[in-house]
Order: C-alpha cells, then structure tokens, then sequence
C-alpha cells in the first residue's frame, strides 16, 4: 500500500457499520491514516471505535461539536492533508482485499484522471446505483426517472443517468462519473478545484466535484479490479425526511451551477418542477421504509 494515503470517513450515527468499515482498512498493512471526522453523533459510535482501535497510530478521530454537513466535514480533513492521495469513504461502505491497491494503481497509470472508483454492490452483490454514470441533464434525468432507461439497450435515446449494466467492465475504463460512497481522490487536482463544495449539505457534492475536475481537463475511472460493499442508508435512518429532502436540494443545486450553460429558463424551471414532484411522489415510500425499520 502506498504510504502517500489518508481516508476520510465522515461518521453520524453510522452505528456498528462503523466499526466493520474501519476495521476492514486497519486489516491491511501498510503506512496510512484513516481519519474519521465525526458530526456530533450521539449513538456511541466513536465510543465504540476508540475502544476497538484507540491503539493504533493510524487511526485519527476528529470530533466536531456540530454536524457540518459532509462536504465541510471532508474538506476541513482534506485541507490539512498533504498526502497524494485521499480515499473519501462512507462509513457504510467496506472495501475488498486488494482494492485499494488496485484504485491507486490506475491513478498512478493515468496522470490525467482524478478519480478512480471500484465496482460497488450492495451485501447481495447486487451492483448498486451510481457506481458507473453519467453526468445527469435534463433528458437523462427524465429517462431515469420514467423508468425508460431499462430499454435503453435497444434505443440509445433512453439512456439515462446510470449505464445498464449488471455485471462490470472486463478492464479500467473512464466514466463520466463513479460513486460517492467510495472515491480515491489524486488530492493535488481536488484542491486545484477547491475540493468539495460546501453548499452542499449532503448529496450531488460529489457529481459536483467530478464536473468541474473534467472542466480542468480531467476524468474519472472505474476500476472493476477493485470492489466494494455498501450497505447505503445507514446514518440516514434516524433523520429520513432530512435526508430525502437534500437529495432533492442537491440536484436542484447541481442543474442550477451546471445546466445554464447548455438549457434555457424554461428548460430549468421544467427540471426543477420535475425535482420537486418526485420528491413528493416518493414521500411515502420513505415514510414506509422509516415505519418498517422501526417496527
């Protein structure tokens, strides 16, 4: 593993996937930090977390005494960094042997990419979504939504925001886009950009971030060599309706920066009304997953 490394984990309420998240990276030898920049949680998350590792020299527990939101809490962590490269992790998301390696290598073969990303699937092996995309517009964002984009393999005109594609590619190759849940960042080209964007409270930053790299003349890479699991969801489950409601204000953000250079006002409007609609049509299923769990 190179020594050239810190991984980020925001932590809120992430609860024992915490615990599995960190202890899968200090598994690995090698020289590293694994920062964990905790947003005032109150589940005993970190209690739990000193107690387990307190006593390895690679761990850092950053406490903040409120939730700064996930882009602040990673830049206040990438900004004093000085390493080449920063893994930004969700503390639900646990990576496989050697992928790590396997991300740092890519970048290290293509000094023109920013991001490297692994295949990431849920605990069933299921890909998940997000993890090969593309840059969202209005039309990919329509064909996603309708559910049109599943006949996008027979008419290149629906495709929408995620590739259909259940299995990974046979090599690295660039995307427009990677998951959030698992990023090595090259840190030089992400502070060249000013890292996230703090707007954000949580959702669309890393879209964001992808975007102006490739305005900067760079681009991403998914590497299927490296694979990851990511259960989703988990520091969401005390606070749903928040959460679903940034996922919607990230996106409005992200057309409201981005899609003026190529749509018009009432393109733009037409998005925004589209954002807000789903976000009432899929109140209720929020609703029902929140009165499941907690049943």
């Amino acid at each position: 593993m190179a020594s050239s490394l810190r991984v980020i984990i925001v932590n809120y309420n992430a609860g024992e996937s915490l615990l599995a998240c960190v202890k899968a990276l200090l598994e690995r030898p090698g020289a590293f930090t694994v920062v964990v920049a905790d947003n005032a949680s109150n589940d005993g998350s970190i209690a739990a977390l000193e107690a387990a590792f307190g006593g390895d020299p690679r761990l850092e527990i950053q406490r903040n005494a409120e939730n700064l939101g996930f882009a602040r809490a990673v830049n206040q962590m990438a900004r004093e960094a000085r390493e080449q490269y920063l893994l930004v992790l969700n503390p639900d998301c646990m990576l496989r042997r050697g992928a790590l390696e396997a991300l740092i290598e890519a970048l290290e073969q293509d000094p023109d990419a920013a991001i490297a990303g692994p295949w990431v699937t849920d605990s069933s092996g299921k890909v998940q979504s997000g993890t090969w995309r593309r840059f969202p517009d209005p039309w990919r964002s329509l064909m996603t939504l309708t559910g049109l984009h599943r006949m996008s393999r027979h008419a290149a005109a629906l495709e929408g925001v995620n590739h259909p594609r259940d299995e990974p590619p046979p090599a690295t190759r660039r995307a427009e886009a990677v998951s959030g849940a698992c990023m090595l960042l090259r840190r030089p080209a992400a502070e060249a950009v000013g890292f996230f964007d703090e707007a954000y409270a949580m959702h669309c930053e890393d879209l964001d971030l992808m975007y102006r790299l490739r305005d900067r003349g760079f681009h991403c890479l998914l590497v299927p060599e490296a694979t990851a699991v990511h259960l989703g969801g988990v520091s969401s489950v005390t606070r749903p309706w928040w959460v679903h409601r940034q996922k919607h204000i990230g996106m409005q953000r992200y057309f409201r920066k981005f899609g003026a250079r190529d749509h018009s006002v009432p393109v733009l409007w037409l998005v925004y009304a589209g954002i807000w609609c789903h976000f009432i049509l899929t109140l209720p299923a929020v609703a029902f997953r929140h009165f499941a769990r907690s049943a």
